[in-house]
């Protein structure tokens, strides 16, 4: 199994999922990004998504991309993601995945791309706009390097899709709670445990939930169906306003939802 796939697997052991925390890299400043994203795994996150800014988010909701705008003014350049991805994977063990938009890769060369994120000591890819039937080079540099490509599902998506993803997918499924963009809301859809159990029935092992997570009570729902709560916005507020001991509070609140308190994980 991969690094991801053992983290996941060592938390069920444990009797709890995992908590994915997302973090854009250069905000509001290289090295504070790169902190930060320590901090996370210094209080209860167990793998990492770093997310090198891009003009044109169009998954991220205000906050990420208030937060990625100020990166880019302040000069951000994709070498500082393999800075940060080397700095932050020599100060912690936590698995660090790679949140792109696919335009990033291509613009370096996939196969370049993915030999970078290895040789800094990353964990794999999230693709949010590439679908597996559309990334046979990615599935092919990921296969030699060994990098995990984390695919995601949509409640939309049919069970051909699905089945496809799941196929196609290392790590873990990245189940989107919800259509629309990332940020927080007052109650997760119903559609997530619904995308879940249908994941499984195509063969899915792993399935984290994103989108909308904001809480230690939804991170604590997520755990009952799926692998681990996946969780951005929130994060991204609490450095903001907190900074890097703001994010810290609000990691560590968030990981208290992820203990199953006995409960044995649903598989559908």
């Amino acid at each position: 199994m991969s690094r991801v796939e053992d983290v996941i697997a060592n938390a069920a052991a444990e009797g709890r999922g995992v908590l994915i925390g997302y973090l854009p890299v250069g905000y509001p400043d290289l090295q504070t990004s790169i902190d930060a994203a320590v901090t996370l795994a210094e209080n209860g996150v167990d793998i990492i998504e770093l997310g090198p800014p891009y003009s044109d988010p169009v998954m991220d909701g205000p906050v990420i991309q208030e937060a990625t705008n100020a990166a880019l003014e302040a000069g951000f350049r994709t070498e500082h993601l393999f800075t940060a991805l080397r700095e932050i994977t020599r100060r912690t063990d936590a698995p660090v995945l790679v949140m792109t938009y696919w335009n990033l890769v291509v613009q370096r060369g996939v196969g370049r791309y993915a030999d970078e994120v290895r040789e800094a000591g990353g964990a794999g890819l999230i693709t949010p706009d590439i679908t597996p039937d559309a990334a046979e080079d990615w599935i092919a540099a990921s296969e030699r390097t060994g990098l995990d490509r984390v695919f995601l599902a949509a409640p939309t998506s049919v069970d051909a899709r699905l089945g496809l993803i799941v196929e196609k997918t290392t790590g873990f499924v990245y189940t989107v709670s919800t259509m629309g963009i990332t940020g927080e809301r007052a109650e997760l859809d119903a559609a997530a445990r619904s995308l879940v159990g249908r994941l499984r029935a195509q063969g899915a092992q792993r399935a984290c939930v994103g989108i909308g997570v904001s809480s230690a009570e939804h991170v604590a729902s997520i755990v009952e169906y799926a692998d681990g709560a996946i969780v951005g916005t929130a994060l991204v507020r609490a450095l903001r306003d907190g900074g890097v001991e703001g994010l810290a509070a609000k990691a560590r609140e968030l990981a208290a939802g992820t203990v199953r308190h006995g409960a044995t994980l649903q598989r559908n």
